[in-house]
């Protein structure tokens, strides 16, 4: 008997195909669903055609609550599009209502033509077809706030570290808020042993086993030489960071990499001119912090002293050249130094270098 085989132009062939491997029937509407791995949820239609231009844009969020003006980048960066957030969680206790992305990408800081959501359970979900299709096809990433070190146990040396790093490379705009923020930079502050490090034990041992950081995750343009750090002045991290910086460039030729600290409710977005700017509406700043000179004791059960260490803030009247690493129009400035662990004056810095006024979590 022979077979008969139904006839497909080449691009209805490859229309099915990814409908098929993003979970949809060809003919079906795309509708929310729980999978073992991952939770989908999806609002507009990823079906539509993708955008036909994008542009580049990073936009670094604090995290502790939403700055419209960086999620309308993303969006209009993406050219009205397809949006896909990531999210994760280690149970299965996560609420589609509980910051949900992609009615806001749709509804409020769109219009765009889908935003999906993937909430990640497991590392398993980084290898579905279901998840990959959908981000090669993104025009637009949002990484979401929770734990950075689920991002990194999920999806380090999977496709979904693979596909990141292209989306980009093929100029389409992606942010991050609290910990999808900690990861966007080639160094990041990893928080995998659970806790959340305080500026004070940081500061008091450089090298405490919770200083857990990563340096081959993600690649992005203007951030190969940067840490990110978030929920900046709320939660006193300027302490810590330093300390990042400080080990980081010990182990690295050159000793160039530089902190940036972004404040709650506020954001910092970098143009494909490596400038940064502070978003309209952000209540807070953001921080440069670049070290000068060597660390004078920099070792495991040892309290850092490094003097030297210039501290800039930022505000809406300032610019940060990533290319330069120097602030134009500073809302502040100075140069710190410490010693065994401490800062050696008062100055901008200190206020928000040892005190810690929340209890540790996430980030």
């Amino acid at each position: 008997m022979r077979c008969v085989y139904p006839r497909f132009s080449s691009f209805a062939l490859l229309a099915a195909v990814f409908a098929a491997a993003a979970g949809f029937a060809a003919d079906s509407t795309p509708h929310d669903y729980r999978d073992k791995n991952f939770d989908y949820f999806v609002s507009g239609d990823p079906r539509l055609p993708r955008a036909a231009h994008t542009e580049f844009t990073l936009a670094l969020m604090g995290g502790g609550g939403s700055v419209d003006a960086a999620y309308t980048a993303i969006a209009s960066h993406a050219g009205g599009g397809h949006i896909v957030i990531l999210r994760a969680v280690s149970d299965d206790s996560f609420d589609p209502e509980d910051g949900d992305y992609g009615k806001s990408f749709a509804a409020k800081w769109g219009p765009v033509e889908s935003a999906e959501t993937f909430v990640f359970h497991n590392r398993a979900a980084a290898f579905d077809p279901r998840v990959i299709a959908s981000l090669r096809a993104a025009d637009g990433i949002f990484l979401a706030g929770g734990d950075q070190g689920n991002y990194i146990r999920y999806w380090k040396g999977t496709p979904v570290q693979d596909a990141l790093n292209a989306h980009v490379r093929a100029n389409r705009p992606i942010g991050g808020s609290s910990a999808g923020l900690a990861i966007l930079g080639h160094f990041s502050y990893t928080a995998l042993d659970g806790g959340s490090m305080e500026s004070k034990v940081a500061l008091g041992d450089p090298y405490n086993s919770g200083v857990t950081l990563e340096g081959d995750f993600l690649h992005l343009h203007w951030l190969e030489s940067v840490i990110t750090d978030t929920h900046f002045s709320k939660r006193c991290r300027l302490g810590r960071l330093i300390v990042f910086v400080a080990r980081i460039n010990q182990q690295q030729p050159g000793g160039t990499v530089i902190g940036v600290g972004v404040d709650e409710k506020s954001a910092l977005l970098i143009g494909a001119d490596g400038i940064g700017r502070m978003a309209g509406g952000s209540a807070g700043s953001a921080w440069l912090v670049k070290q000068q000179r060597p660390a004078a004791i920099l070792a495991a059960g040892q309290p850092l002293t490094l003097q030297d260490i210039r501290i800039v803030r930022l505000d809406q009247g300032s610019s940060l050249d990533f290319g330069r690493r120097e602030v134009l129009h500073p809302a502040a400035e100075t140069s710190d130094s410490i010693e065994r662990g401490a800062p050696v004056r008062e100055s901008i810095a200190s206020p928000i270098m040892l005190r810690n006024v929340v209890p540790p979590d996430e980030g």
